[in-house]
């Protein structure tokens, strides 16, 4: 933990090698992508969306290899190694490999934990403390893919292991950001099936949602689990409301009416035919 003003961040050494969570890989990282993830982290700090930060970035003399096209051409690169700065590391898949593996004892103190450091709202003697993480994340991370959204960010790779619990931006990979409007714009050269195409973030949100949902039902009673189906059932609303929002301050307009929606779809169509 790094303590400032009060606030407690955790580091963590991106591309330092192998942990016990690199599964095969080397656990290195090479120096463009390093660099790309210093500055990315960065600049949606300055934008006002909700990240992770990069403290440093040290290059490394030893060399990493890699396929960067996917294309079976491996080549050697520079390795290097970031600090990297969040609140909490913990992400969705935290919660789903322990209640994959039955581990529900385990699960309930990790969340109570996460609830304790980092969701104050919440009291801890609320025997619907659980139902009430749930809803708050359900509703912050529609936040937070509206805003990628409103400065045409894609993520690249948004799959529970990358969604953070506190629904922030993490784990810079393959993103990137549209030149022009484009919902088919994929940054990931390995996404052949387009699957995390920056118009489908949203939905890809919503499966994510859902497998946080199927992780903490062992451990909802069955009146729990229905208000957080019908919670996941308002995070369509919750995204569009959001995006409109966002949108609408885009183009200066203010009020309430209802020709604003058509009007913002109205100018994507136009953008992407141009």
């Amino acid at each position: 933990y790094f303590c400032r003003h009060g606030e407690r961040w955790e580091l963590q050494l991106k591309g330092s090698g192998k942990t016990p969570y690199s599964r095969n890989g080397d656990g290195r990282a090479v120096l463009r992508s390093s660099v790309r993830e210093f500055l990315c982290s960065e600049a949606m700090h300055y934008l006002g969306i909700p990240t992770s930060r990069a403290a440093s970035l040290v290059v490394s003399d030893d060399d990493v290899w890699r396929d960067q096209f996917y294309n079976g051409n491996i080549k050697k690169e520079r390795g290097a190694i970031v600090l990297r700065l969040a609140k909490s590391w913990f992400r969705i898949g935290s919660l789903e490999i322990l209640a994959h593996s039955g581990e529900l004892d385990l699960q309930r103190r990790l969340l109570d934990f996460i609830i304790q450091e980092h969701f104050p709202s919440i009291a801890m003697n609320d025997s619907n403390r659980y139902l009430e993480f749930f809803s708050t994340v359900v509703s912050e991370t529609a936040n937070l893919i509206a805003l990628w959204m409103s400065v045409g960010f894609a993520h690249g790779v948004c799959n529970t292991d990358n969604f953070s619990l506190l629904s922030i931006t993490i784990d810079y990979g393959p993103f990137g950001f549209m030149d022009s409007y484009d919902p088919n714009f994929v940054p990931n050269t390995s996404d052949d099936e387009k699957r995390y195409k920056i118009g489908n973030q949203a939905n890809v949100g919503l499966f994510n949602l859902s497998k946080l949902l199927q992780a903490l039902n062992p451990i909802l009673d069955t009146r729990q689990k229905q208000l957080a189906f019908q919670i996941l059932e308002g995070y369509g609303e919750r995204y569009y409301s959001r995006f409109a929002e966002l949108f609408k301050a885009k183009l200066g307009l203010l009020g309430e009416n209802e020709s604003d929606n058509y009007l913002i779809a109205f100018l994507l169509k136009v953008s992407l035919l141009c």
